[in-house]
């Protein structure tokens, strides 16, 4: 595919400067459909060094130049996925642990964004930026801990995966009407689809089957 796309982006460059030869044209124009092609061959576009050659106001040639060490580079990192690291470690497993630590760290930090809403979130003091680092790192201890839980209970350790399955019990209040100007309020679950119920299962964990009576509510007045 490298290769595929580093024949097509010659041939355009060619192309273009064979173009100007014959037409020469303004060099913003040129230098727009240069980086037309390079958008469109982006894993190449980065092999050539291209030059405009111009006159006192036209674009007249082009100098085109490949460079024979990215192509190497190039073509070896192809379909890899590279990390860049300080660290000393030669074991590539354990460097991918940390690099996965580090990104379940920065997702500790947007959960108040994504998760709780908490956005945008504007700090000016110490105290309130060390209380918002504490609340990340009590998210990626529960996180790491429920990571474990579902480990133990035979499940994989995505724990995200497992929210948004849990994300489809539903409950609802049903009001019902008795004497003496007051209401009676029961909480309801509703059933959960098979796959959800296998998974409860597999956590040991049941769903109330029976309605329940919510005591002291009180409602909420506008402004209140």
């Amino acid at each position: 595919m490298l290769r595929l796309q580093r024949d097509r982006l010659w041939a355009k460059l060619e192309q273009i400067a064979a173009s100007l030869k014959e037409r020469p044209q303004k060099p913003e124009v040129v230098e727009r459909r240069i980086g037309k092609w390079q958008g469109r061959h982006s894993a190449a576009a980065n092999l050539f060094q291209v030059d405009v050659i111009r006159d006192s106001r036209h674009a007249v040639g082009l100098h085109i130049e490949e460079d024979a060490s990215k192509l190497q580079w190039a073509e070896a990192a192809q379909g890899a996925y590279l990390l860049c690291t300080n660290c000393c470690e030669e074991d590539p497993r354990q460097l991918w642990r940390w690099y996965i630590h580090l990104t379940e760290v920065e997702d500790a930090f947007r959960v108040g964004k994504s998760d709780l809403g908490l956005r945008p979130i504007y700090h000016h003091r110490l105290d309130r930026v060390q209380a918002h680092i504490l609340v990340c790192f009590l998210a990626l201890v529960m996180w790491r801990y429920l990571e474990r839980w579902l480990q133990s209970k035979g499940l994989s350790d995505c724990a995200r995966q497992v929210l948004e399955q849990m994300a489809t019990i539903h409950s609802m209040d049903v009001i019902l009407p008795v004497k003496g100007n007051t209401e009676a309020r029961l909480r309801l679950v509703a059933k959960p689809d098979k796959l959800t119920a296998d998974v409860l299962g597999r956590m040991h964990l049941k769903l109330p089957t029976r309605p329940k009576m919510i005591q002291n509510v009180v409602e909420k007045n506008g402004g209140q």
